[in-house]
């Protein structure tokens, strides 16, 4: 996991942030979860590019620790050591960067998987982030905490539901939800990205240029840029994923967006080229 500073002055510029890097080995993706499209040869070719072997690569974790005037911003919240054994850096990273977990005043979620949640409770069963007010998609809130998940969900969701109801009902005084367009707080406009699940959401810091926390929209800087159309294993609905992402991707070449990709190679940070009727992420963190 990195955790990202970003200072959020007037006329937000993303220059001059910085991570983090506390070390740890990373739980790993394999192909049928990151290109279950892509044909033998074209996996290899992925695999060396991101420095995978063994038919898995790394799953990096990045997210962003924002100060504005008057808040202090966590994009997700990682898993907490609960969902990967090599997870769960999170406080040491605050704590390395001179941050009280106290004093967090917002958490944004993108979305309700374990990976970005599920570091909601420390280890006392108490709030990580006890003063913090949470912002999550409606659809995303309403998806994980039906009562019949049992019988509305997939077996294989059964665990992720059972944990986020914990989580998510911890924090049932202190949540926002978040509708597209809003801006859920200054500067911060929300920008549905649904498909990877219900109520995805990516968020927008504006001012002298657009950075893009992206959530899992995208989750990889080679195949969510250059192959959009290829299905991702995670999506909850793969159809929905396939046209949100495509839209994302054009969107981000056409306005010009900064991107910060929470499961990107460290920094995470850089741009979309499009190329024809071709789209390539171009790392960049400055």
């Amino acid at each position: 996991m990195e955790l990202l500073q970003i200072r959020l002055p007037s006329g937000f510029s993303a220059t001059g942030a910085r991570h983090i890097r506390p070390q740890q080995r990373r739980p790993r993706h394999p192909a049928e979860i990151v290109a279950p499209d892509a044909i033998l040869a074209e996996w290899a070719h992925i695999e060396k590019r991101l420095g995978g072997s063994g038919g898995t690569i790394e799953a990096k974790c990045n997210i962003p620790l924002i100060q504005s005037e008057n808040d202090l911003i966590l994009v997700d919240i990682g898993g907490g050591g609960k969902f990967q054994p090599t997870e769960g850096q999170l406080e040491t990273a605050l704590s390395a960067a001179g941050h009280n977990p106290a004093a967090v005043t917002k958490v944004l979620l993108t979305h309700a998987h374990p990976d970005h949640l599920w570091g909601m409770l420390g280890s006392t069963g108490k709030l990580r982030f006890p003063n913090a007010t949470y912002y999550i998609g409606a659809a995303e809130w309403d998806f994980w905490m039906t009562p019949d998940y049992a019988s509305s969900m997939l077996e294989v969701l059964h665990p992720f539901a059972q944990g986020l109801q914990r989580d998510l009902s911890a924090i049932r005084e202190r949540v926002m939800t978040v509708k597209d367009k809003d801006e859920v707080l200054p500067g911060i406009h929300a920008i549905a990205t649904p498909g990877h699940t219900p109520g995805h959401f990516s968020y927008a810091l504006t001012g002298s240029e657009t950075l893009v926390v992206t959530g899992d929209v995208v989750t990889n800087e080679i195949v969510s840029f250059e192959d959009p159309a290829w299905r991702f294993g995670n999506d909850t609905d793969k159809q929905a994923a396939i046209a949100s992402r495509q839209r994302f991707v054009d969107r981000s070449a056409t306005d010009r967006f900064r991107l910060l990709g929470y499961h990107f190679a460290y920094p995470g940070l850089g741009a979309v080229e499009r190329i024809g009727s071709a789209f390539h992420f171009v790392a960049n963190a400055q």
